[in-house]
């Protein structure tokens, strides 16, 4: 279940990020007033209302410290539509690359998605019904009959004898119908009739409007034939049902509405979480040098209106960026903020300053999180049969090893227990199940010292996989 932004106070949503995200508490705080004076906003007087812009973030720190982690649960709690991106991927207009208004265009792709699989969800009850009907016409096609059709009947008053073929019939779909409420019927096969969903892809890079252009053809093209391109599938009831259900509750949606409501939702929560903002910042020191990032700066021109609030044509219609949260976030390790061109700078007004994760931090994220890494692998391994209990020892020495390869190799934030964790369990994820199918494992500081003791000495092999 989502839990809306509007029963989430600034400490709530602290308190639900602490949850994933070991420490940063600076971030936290600034991201959930931002996230709350959105909804402050919306319940402000309607006069001064359009007035309240949102104050964008600036999240500064190295690689792998949460800053995109961050933006992804901020979003899951505000349940808003959100879309992250890398700023280098981006080119300035007359360069052949993405320009920055597609940013708006995938979000709003995205909301219309996330507002229709809310409308199927409401409709999924009668989609199940409609999609029980087509399954049983399927099995028991019905009998046409130009009579007033059959009145059901008491057992004890039918006669098979001298029952019409549509009354039968119609006792035959019962029982089938009742088989199919039971669950007896899972596994028989069924060809069903589905819409292709194949259409023809076009995506076009280039000046400011051909990318548009690019997406106009492609939906007028996925159009064509659209509705009359029917595919046959055999299936087992139980996947059937699945995909009926989905195609019954399409046709039950208001798919104006939806895109209506998707697209007041970008305008008003809208969340877009530009990575790598520094990369098209340019180093102070180095101005005045033309190079193959020459058109940085021209980037930070065409993203400023974005940022500022313009409008932005998508398939959708027309989307307003007045009131959505940019999240900006880079390592600034070449380049600072104030490299950024004065404009932009002061369109992220609030600055937060990542901190590096420390040995301590480690500790933490491989134990607290409800995600955290152990558990996913304890989770894994528990599908096959096999308990994994870690001591506090064992992760402390993870933490340790994680901690010191980081400040020898090059320090890649938390990312580098994943790499650490991958190389603890590759001997156990192999043996498993054809050598251990069953029984418990105890990850202690002897087995970690076993698994990755010749990775950390060597440090040549360390910088290649770890």
């Amino acid at each position: 279940m989502i839990i809306q932004e509007r029963n989430l106070t600034p400490q709530q949503i602290v308190s639900e990020l602490d949850k994933y995200i070991v420490g940063q508490k600076d971030a936290k705080r600034s991201v959930a007033i931002a996230l709350r004076n959105r909804w402050r906003r919306l319940n402000s007087d309607e006069e001064i209302r359009e007035e309240i812009i949102p104050n964008n973030i600036l999240l500064i720190g190295p690689t792998g410290v949460g800053k995109t982690e961050i933006a992804r649960r901020l979003a899951k709690l505000a349940h808003a539509p959100f879309m992250k991106v890398e700023a280098s991927k981006f080119t300035e207009v007359g360069y052949v690359g993405r320009d920055v208004e597609s940013m708006i265009r995938d979000l709003t792709d995205v909301a219309v998605s996330m507002v229709k699989q809310e409308m199927q969800e409401r409709v999924k009850e009668e989609a199940a019904q409609k999609a029980e009907a087509r399954i049983l016409d399927i099995l028991i096609p019905p009998v046409k009959t130009s009579s007033a059709g059959f009145s059901a009947s008491s057992n004890s008053d039918f006669d098979p004898d001298n029952a019409s073929d549509s009354e039968l019939n119609e006792r035959t779909r019962e029982r089938f119908r009742e088989k199919l409420k039971n669950g007896e019927l899972e596994d028989r096969e069924i060809e069903i009739e589905v819409q292709s969903s194949k259409n023809p892809m076009m995506q076009v890079f280039g000046p400011q409007g051909v990318e548009e252009m690019g997406i106009n053809l492609q939906d007028m093209l996925g159009n064509i034939g659209k509705g009359n391109k029917r595919s046959k599938r055999k299936l087992p009831i139980k996947e059937a049902r699945e995909i009926l259900i989905e195609e019954e509750a399409e046709k039950l949606i208001d798919h104006e509405s939806a895109v209506q409501e998707a697209l007041e939702r970008v305008q008003k929560q809208g969340i877009v979480f530009v990575d790598e903002i520094d990369k098209i910042a340019e180093d102070s020191s180095k101005s005045g040098k033309s190079g193959p990032n020459v058109s940085r700066q021209g980037v930070q021109r065409d993203l400023l209106p974005i940022v500022e609030g313009s409008t932005v044509n998508t398939k959708h219609g027309i989307v307003k960026t007045d009131h959505v949260l940019f999240i900006g976030s880079g390592a600034f390790h070449v380049s600072k903020p104030s490299d950024m061109i004065p404009e932009l700078q002061g369109r992220f007004p609030i600055r937060v300053e990542l901190k590096s994760l420390t040995e301590n931090d480690f500790v933490d994220i491989l134990s607290k999180p409800k995600n955290a890494l152990t558990k996913q692998y304890q989770a894994m391994l528990k599908a096959e049969g096999v308990t994994i209990h870690f001591t506090d020892e064992a992760i402390r020495e993870l933490a340790k090893i994680a901690a010191q390869v980081n400040s020898a190799v090059e320090n890649i934030g938390a990312r580098r227990l994943h790499t650490i964790m991958s190389s603890l369990f590759d001997e156990l994820l192999f043996a498993v199940p054809d050598d251990i199918n069953s029984g418990e494992i105890t990850i202690d500081p002897g087995y970690v010292e076993k698994q990755l003791a010749n990775l950390v000495k060597d440090k040549d092999l360390s910088h290649y996989i770890l």
